[in-house]
């Protein structure tokens, strides 16, 4: 129970940290992706939180398993490295107890990964889908910032405002630069400059801001033949911003829908959220021999090899997934025969040693047989 606990501590701690690590790069993209839509204008920035939090979720799901096999291969490694292995199989521990042991561990892994992937995670998504759905009847004037110039309507459109009142209905100190078509012809840039402006909503619900005491400029740059307008009052479209955020509408089903669906599709999605589960005890059978290193070698001898073998797995279950989608594999065979394969993989590197040893007696008995004849 001693040498349990130990083991187990030890693939838990790593495991824990390397996710860690894992979570935080991966959080980090996916944040400073957000915070440049927001800094356009597209995202409310006080969006961005509930967002990556409503996400984490998902992005734990596919964390954890490779946590867990990096946080073997790493705990064992230097294991073997110190040669703590070495005694403890001359105490009586063989590999195939060392791979019981580290089932425990595997286990809660893997309950983790269920309740992420069959609960957590569709929820998080279909909140965040209810986040961006409100997102999108946002205006430019709802993410303006004051003093900030931002990039609206693909590029096409800058504003600026120097003031903004606690409520988003008064500006102070207005700048817009509009590009025009390509197509369009006769004016390039459409610069608007104002000293104050309000937004107007129309009854069939477009919004208007409107400027007030200001100057139209129109021409192309580089030119001379600029066509400057003075207006006392002048009306600009506001348009809905158009929010970019990778969802897929299938990640978002709640997981009781999925069940006994005899769409493709759902089959499909259903498939891969129990296979994420699954995924923890088969990278555990591979894991845990392949940690096994030479001192003399080094503990991150086989960490590359590793690693490959570990995205070869995820690969190809990607892969099968989108073979299922379009039909070309069988339900019934569906992701299962992907893990059938890496699960015979480790059992082989488990228990090569055996049976080379076997192989090898075995040889060696045909040749005495052949020799006595």
């Amino acid at each position: 129970m001693i040498i349990f606990r130990y083991l187990s501590r030890e693939v838990l701690v790593t495991l824990s940290a390397v996710s860690a690590v894992l979570l935080v790069i991966i959080m980090s993209g996916r944040f400073i992706k957000y915070l440049a839509q927001a800094a356009q204008g597209v995202l409310d920035p006080g969006v961005l939180f509930l967002i990556m939090g409503f996400r984490m979720p998902g992005f734990l799901q596919l964390i954890l398993p490779l946590g867990l096999f990096l946080g073997i291969l790493l705990a064992y490694g230097r294991l073997y490295l110190d040669s703590e292995m070495t005694v403890l199989s001359a105490t009586g521990m063989s590999e195939r107890r060392l791979l019981l042991y580290t089932l425990a561990p595997a286990l809660v892994v893997a309950m983790l990964v269920a309740w992420l992937s069959l609960s957590l995670a569709p929820r998080g998504l279909g909140e965040v889908a209810r986040i961006l759905n409100e997102q999108d009847a946002l205006t430019e004037f709802d993410t303006l910032v004051p003093g900030r110039f931002q990039r609206l309507r693909d590029g096409s459109r800058v504003t600026y405002t120097r003031e903004l009142s606690a409520d988003r209905t008064e500006l102070g100190g207005v700048f817009i630069s509009e590009t025009n078509p390509a197509g369009q012809q006769g004016r390039g840039v459409t610069v608007l400059v104002a000293q104050s402006g309000r937004q107007e909503i129309q009854p069939d619900g477009s919004r208007y801001l409107i400027l007030e005491n200001g100057y139209r400029y129109d021409g192309h740059p580089g030119d001379a033949d600029y066509r400057v307008i003075s207006y006392d009052t002048y009306g600009v479209l506001l348009q809905r911003p158009q929010v970019s955020v990778e969802l897929g509408e299938l990640e978002a089903i709640p997981t009781t829908e999925l069940m006994g669906s005899a769409d493709l599709r759902h089959r499909s999605e259903l498939q891969w959220r129990l296979s994420l589960p699954l995924l923890a005890f088969v990278v555990t059978v591979l894991a845990v021999p392949l940690a096994r290193v030479n001192p003399r070698q080094g503990r991150y001898l086989k960490l590359l090899p590793a690693i490959l073998l570990y995205m070869a797995y995820l690969s190809l279950l990607i892969a099968a997934r989108g073979w299922m989608d379009r039909g070309r594999l069988p339900a019934g065979l569906g992701l299962w025969w992907v893990h059938g394969l890496f699960l015979l993989i480790g059992l082989l590197l488990l228990y090569w040693e055996s049976l080379r040893l076997w192989w090898h007696v075995r040889g060696d008995r045909a040749g005495e047989g052949i020799s006595h004849v």
